[in-house]
């Protein structure tokens, strides 16, 4: 999908949170303290009843939207956000997770240089290394083809309707139903960036870490059927996850 360029593109950042005192300003912060300056603050905050409400409150002039509601969960977060996005490109950042100061400036310059890309994944930094790169021919047998959706997924706005909201089918990993729809029904055009060009910093012990195994493997195995992958594949990639994580079950 090719888009007309636009030399400085309006990039939406959307922070989810839910009673996240002790970490919401921190992120708040990284957004608004980014060297790229045209950026589209938007925050959903799930009906929170401690004092992140009035850390929002603080940064009200700087920020685009924010509401406080309650939902129906993370991903459903996701789609109000979504709905409220008006830049050229449109990422997530995740309460807890942390931009680094260039990384929109690596953004921009990939989205310049690939302008047949649709999507673009930049290196993240979690507690056991910095992934980075993207191999789309790995969704068919691992969720691990990406380095990570908060702080580094960003998609062009023309994409993001094509592939509409987040399936609220999947409680767990309806992100990974989005890449899946997005990478193979789609057959959108995606890029990662080099190591070095590290885009965030993602914080241990997220939604995603407190997911328990089996149900995470579960919805996983449900995510590909659902999309009429072949079922021998998946049975192959079930039983091979099912051994390499025997000791967590």
């Amino acid at each position: 999908m090719v888009t007309e360029l636009k030399t400085k593109p309006v990039i939406t950042i959307i922070t989810v949170v839910l009673n996240d005192e002790q970490n919401i300003e921190k992120t708040i912060l990284s957004v608004l303290n980014q060297n790229y300056k045209n950026v589209e603050y938007v925050i959903i905050d799930g009906g929170s009843t401690d004092n992140t409400i009035k850390i929002i409150e603080k940064y009200n002039q700087e920020i685009a939207f924010w509401k406080s509601e309650k939902d129906d969960g993370l991903y459903d977060a996701f789609n109000k956000g979504l709905e409220k996005a008006t830049g050229d490109l449109i990422g997530f950042v995740n309460s807890g997770d942390l931009l680094t100061e260039k990384s929109l400036e690596y953004l921009v310059s990939y989205y310049k240089r690939y302008q047949d890309v649709d999507f673009f994944f930049g290196a993240v930094k979690k507690h056991w290394g910095i992934l980075h790169g993207y191999k789309s021919w790995k969704i068919h047998f691992t969720w691990g083809f990406y380095s990570s959706h908060s702080t580094g997924f960003y998609i062009k706005k023309e994409a993001a309707k094509i592939l509409g909201k987040y399936n609220l089918k999947y409680r767990y990993s309806s992100d990974y139903d989005y890449f899946y729809r997005m990478i193979v029904k789609h057959k959108l055009k995606g890029i990662g960036t080099k190591k070095n060009e590290l885009f965030g910093i993602f914080k241990r012990g997220g939604f995603s870490s407190k997911t328990p195994f089996f149900d995470h493997m579960v919805e996983c195995t449900r995510i590909r059927l659902d999309n009429g992958q072949n079922k021998f594949m998946v049975l192959l990639t079930l039983v091979i996850k099912f051994i390499f994580n025997l000791k967590r079950i």
